[in-house]
């Protein structure tokens, strides 16, 4: 199994009159399609799968895979607590054209979520669906922060692709990679370390910051990989209040005002999520004005 390479965003999904606005999903795309990005998470924690049906998963997964490029690569967020729900909707999704599955770490017994548990979740998943899967550790959202001998063991899995990892822990990021099987794929899960991350070894990102700055994004990668670390550098920097603005300050409803400032569609969370406050507004403007991000795609 190849290693999953490159940047992908979660991207946002947009909603108009509390239904998902596919013509506004196809402009979006549209634009996506003409950076560098290597693919598409949909379903992902910026993509509000939590509050999506079923149908509607589906619909995206869809949606997505019709209108990119063929060598784009296509990841569904399917992971629930429940093993015969995830292989389900992942063996679903890859009928409607999903490359991965992205298996979120079950948490609602979280004090029970333990090696042995995950083990056995993990592999009975991975046993029945007809995609590779990406083991999702999410513990801001979870409250279960996967262990390193429980991915160590899961790396050997032959449908077992490799792991998202959504925290700042570099020390935890370098022993996955440096523990796991060598064609295992460590991806980092928040742009904010997008750059330590790569010097520790992982192999790509899935970042709330793609969705709104896919340029900057593939080309930290890009310049560290040429050995250009102090361009790269530079962007990093240049980036990290604008992924803390979209992720950490104002959440979803940041991600998708910041869409609509640059020129794709964002449009209103879906609820109980609340869009942002005017002051809210004003801040993420001036953030993104700072990065030089307004506009950029049209530059």
């Amino acid at each position: 199994m190849k290693k999953i390479k490159g940047i992908f965003p979660p991207i946002a999904t947009p909603f108009l009159n509390d239904e998902i606005a596919i013509d506004k999903l196809k402009d979006n795309l549209s634009k996506w399609e003409t950076t560098p990005l290597a693919g598409y998470v949909v379903m992902g924690s910026n993509g509000e799968s939590v509050l999506l049906s079923r149908n509607e998963k589906l619909l995206l997964t869809e949606t997505v895979k019709q209108n990119v490029s063929e060598e784009k690569i296509i990841i569904a967020g399917t992971g629930s607590d429940s093993i015969q729900e995830t292989i389900s909707l992942s063996n679903d999704c890859a009928d409607r054209g999903a490359d991965y599955a992205l298996v979120l770490t079950p948490s609602f017994y979280k004090s029970e979520m333990k090696h042995k548990s995950l083990i056995n979740y993990f592999s009975r998943v991975a046993d029945k669906t007809k995609i590779p899967l990406l083991i999702y550790n999410v513990p801001k959202f979870t409250g279960v922060d996967i262990e390193l001998n429980t991915v160590e063991e899961l790396s050997h899995h032959s449908n077992i692709a490799g792991i998202k990892n959504s925290t700042e822990n570099i020390r935890q990021i370098s022993e996955f990679v440096s523990s796991t099987h060598e064609n295992f794929s460590v991806i980092v899960g928040t742009g904010s370390v997008l750059l330590p991350a790569l010097v520790s070894g992982v192999s790509g990102g899935i970042l709330a910051l793609a969705n709104i700055a896919p340029n900057e994004s593939a080309e930290i990668q890009k310049l560290y990989e040429e050995g250009k670390l102090k361009e790269a550098t530079e962007i990093q920097n240049r980036m990290l209040p604008v992924n803390k603005a979209i992720t950490a300050r104002f959440g979803v409803a940041g991600l998708k005002y910041s869409l609509d400032l640059i020129g794709f569609y964002g449009g209103l969370p879906r609820e109980p999520l609340l869009p942002l406050d005017e002051n809210g507004k004003a801040e993420i403007n001036k953030i993104l004005l700072a990065a030089g991000l307004l506009n950029n795609l049209e530059d």
